[in-house]
């Protein structure tokens, strides 16, 4: 009998193992280069045990791209309960938690994600959907023009960076966030 046939069903941690895999995966290699079987390999499950999770490379994708949402949601909502100062705290909170993953640079799985997101009708409506959500839900803090242009120039610099060869330097970053910053404090 094999291992898979004696090991305990844990279909959490399987799914939470593919989603992982799956993430690094793209991240390293570009979600051309993503296939269901390298992904079940890595998991140590069966093809047939990833199908059971996600019926196609799409489907894993998605999830993915979802998985990704309910993280940075985390890391905003961490970072706005930090922010004594109402006017702005989502905003503040979003360009943070994207100069983080702009410092990853290439190697964050939001790198491969975000390029497919442009190309991609299903994960630029999940992007869409996300944001329309976020933006109503703080709009009696955030929606002031100058603090959606901060936004979107925020989503302009991550864009930057990962077109870069080489990516901004590290100085340059650190001027633009705190510059965004800046603009986001004064009502």
């Amino acid at each position: 009998m094999s291992q898979a046939h004696r090991r305990e069903k844990q279909p959490d941690a399987v799914r939470r193992s593919l989603l992982d895999h799956a993430a690094r995966q793209a991240a390293e290699e570009g979600l051309t280069a993503l296939t269901l079987q390298t992904v079940a390999d890595a998991a140590q499950v069966t093809k047939g045990g990833l199908l059971h999770h996600f019926p196609s490379k799409q489907a894993l994708i998605a999830a993915v791209f979802e998985d990704l949402l309910a993280t940075l949601d985390d890391e905003i909502d961490t970072r706005m309960a930090s922010d004594p100062v109402s006017h702005g705290r989502f905003t503040r909170a979003y360009i943070d938690a994207f100069f983080q993953v702009t410092r990853e640079g290439a190697s964050s799985p939001w790198a491969a994600l975000s390029l497919s997101c442009m190309t991609d009708a299903r994960l630029r409506g999940l992007w869409c959907d996300w944001m329309r959500e976020r933006v109503k839900r703080h709009a009696a803090t955030d929606s002031d023009p100058q603090l959606a242009l901060a936004r979107y120039a925020a989503d302009g610099i991550w864009l930057a960076n990962l077109t870069e060869i080489a990516g901004l330097p590290a100085g340059e970053l650190d001027r633009l966030h705190a510059q965004l910053n800046t603009m986001t404090s004064k009502p």
